[in-house]
C-alpha cells in the first residue's frame, strides 16, 4: 500500500510498504514534499539491520553504492557482493530479482575478482553505475578503471567491451602502476555526463578528470584535470587547507542547470558549483553546506539543518539537485542555485530538517535510511523516481512524486 500523498505543513498516519510485513503505521512527514516509497529492492530487514546473507541472489544486496534509473531500467552497484545488477523493466513489487547480474558467474556468487577468477571476469567494489546512449558505464573502483558494455547485457556474466584506466583487462594496480598522468585513475567512486561531457571522480587522486566530448577512448588523457596543480600531482586539498580548487574526496556530478555543474566533495562535507563547465583547473565559483569555500568542518553533534556530512551521492532534477547526505542518514533536494547553509526544499528520511538519526533511530520502514551512498532521478510519464541506494540496510529504494503531489 502506498503512503498517501500530503500537503505541505500536514502529517498524515499512513502506511507504508511493509518490506514482507504487514503494512506498519507510520507519520509521514510535510518534509518529504509529495515524495513517497514506490518499492524496495534487496533486504527487507523489517524492523532492524539485518546482515546481508552468506550466499546472495538476485533478489539481494551488501551495501549498494551506485544506481542509475531511466524510469524503466535499473542498474545498482552491489558494492559488497562486488557485482552489478540490472533490471530491464521498472520494478513494481519489493524484492524484485534482477534479470542480469554482471561480474560474478552467476546469481549466488560473491567476492573480488569474481570469487578468484581475476579482474578480466569480475569486479572489486564497484560503486559508480552509468547508462549512455545506451552503453553501461561502470567505476569498478577497487581496480582503478571503468569498464564500458557497448550495450545493456542480456545476459548474466557478459564481460564489458571496453577498460579505461589500465593498460589491459586484468591489470588493477593504482594508477597503472606508476605515477599518476590525465590517464590513469585510483579509486574512481563516480561517472557521469553532464552536457556532454565525461566527468570521472578520481577519488584516491583527490581530483576530477574531464572529457569535453564523451566518454573517452581506452588510454585517452583528460582534457582538464580539475582539483590538482598538474596531472602528476594527488595530495589532498592540494597539500594546503581547504580551498575553492581542491577536493577531499570528490564522488558525484550534477547540472546546475545553466551551463555548469556540481561536484560533491564529500570528505570537506560540501558541493563545489561551476558556473561554467571548467576548460582548465580553476576555483569554484559557489559552495552549498558550508559558510565559505575555505570550510570543510563536519559538526556532528549540532541539528543538521543547512549542513552535511559526507555527501556521496549527487544528481540533477528537473528543477535542480538531489543528494545523499551520507552520514545525516537522509536525501534532500535544493535549487540549482542554492549556497551556504541554505535550507533544503525538502528531506527524505527524516521528520525534520535538523533530524539526522540512521532510520530514525527507531526502526527500518520503507522510508527511513541508513548511509544512503548513490542516487539517480528520472521523469516518469506522470511524476517523477528518485532511485537510492541505501547502503546500510543493503537495498535499493524507488521512490516516486506524482505531478500533482503538494
Amino acid at each position: 500500500m502506498k503512503v498517501q500523498v500530503i500537503a505541505a505543513g500536514q502529517t498524515h498516519t499512513g502506511v507504508v510498504p511493509g518490506l514482507g510485513l504487514p503494512d506498519q503505521p507510520v507519520s509521514t512527514p510535510a518534509t518529504y514534499a509529495g515524495w513517497r516509497p514506490r518499492c524496495v529492492l534487496g533486504a527487507d530487514s523489517p524492523g532492524g539491520l539485518a546482515l546481508p546473507p552468506a550466499h546472495p541472489s538476485a533478489a539481494t544486496m551488501y551495501a549498494p553504492r551506485g544506481v542509475w534509473t531511466d524510469g524503466t531500467r535499473v542498474v545498482a552497484a552491489d558494492s559488497g557482493n562486488h557485482r552489478v545488477l540490472v533490471w530491464h523493466t521498472l520494478p513494481e513489487a519489493d524484492g524484485t530479482p534482477a534479470d542480469v547480474v554482471l561480474g560474478q558467474p552467476d546469481d549466488v556468487s560473491e567476492g573480488p575478482a569474481a570469487g578468484g577468477r581475476g579482474a578480466a571476469g569480475g569486479l572489486h567494489l564497484p560503486t559508480g553505475v552509468l547508462v549512455h546512449d545506451g552503453r553501461l558505464v561502470v567505476a569498478d573502483a577497487w581496480h582503478h578503471r571503468l569498464l564500458i558494455w557497448d550495450a545493456i547485457p542480456e545476459r548474466t556474466d557478459t564481460p564489458p567491451d571496453h577498460v579505461l584506466g589500465q593498460p589491459s583487462a586484468d591489470a588493477v594496480e593504482p594508477n597503472a602502476g606508476g605515477d599518476p598522468d590525465a590517464a590513469t585513475l585510483y579509486w574512481p567512486f563516480g561517472v557521469a555526463i553532464v552536457d556532454g561531457r565525461c566527468y570521472v571522480a578520481d577519488t584516491g587522486n583527490r581530483r576530477v578528470l574531464v572529457w569535453r566530448d564523451g566518454l573517452p577512448e581506452p588510454g585517452q588523457p583528460a582534457d582538464v584535470v580539475l582539483g590538482q596543480p598538474s596531472p602528476a600531482a594527488r595530495e589532498e586539498n592540494r597539500g594546503e587547507g581547504v580551498g575553492p580548487a581542491s577536493f577531499r574526496w570528490p564522488h558525484a556530478f550534477a547540472s546546475d542547470g545553466g551551463g555548469g555543474v556540481w561536484v560533491a566533495d564529500a570528505g570537506n562535507h560540501r558541493l563545489l558549483r561551476w558556473t561554467l563547465h571548467p576548460d582548465e583547473d580553476r576555483p569554484a565559483d559557489a559552495v552549498l553546506g558550508q559558510p565559505d569555500l575555505t570550510a570543510g568542518d563536519e559538526f556532528p553533534y549540532v541539528p543538521q539543518e543547512g549542513r552535511l556530512r559526507f555527501p556521496y551521492g549527487l544528481a540533477a532534477t528537473a528543477d535542480g539537485i538531489v543528494l545523499a547526505d551520507t552520514a545525516n542518514n537522509r536525501v534532500l533536494l535544493h535549487p540549482h542555485t542554492a549556497t551556504g547553509h541554505e535550507r533544503p526544499t525538502a528531506v527524505l528520511a527524516q521528520p525534520t530538517f535538523a533530524a539526522n538519526g540512521e532510520n530514525r533511530w527507531e526502526r527500518v520502514a520503507a522510508d527511513t535510511l541508513c548511509w544512503p551512498y548513490g542516487l539517480h532521478w528520472s521523469p516518469l510519464p506522470d511524476g517523477e523516481l528518485l532511485a537510492v541506494a541505501d547502503s546500510g540496510n543493503n537495498r535499493v529504494v524507488l521512490w516516486e512524486r506524482a505531478e500533482d503531489a503538494s
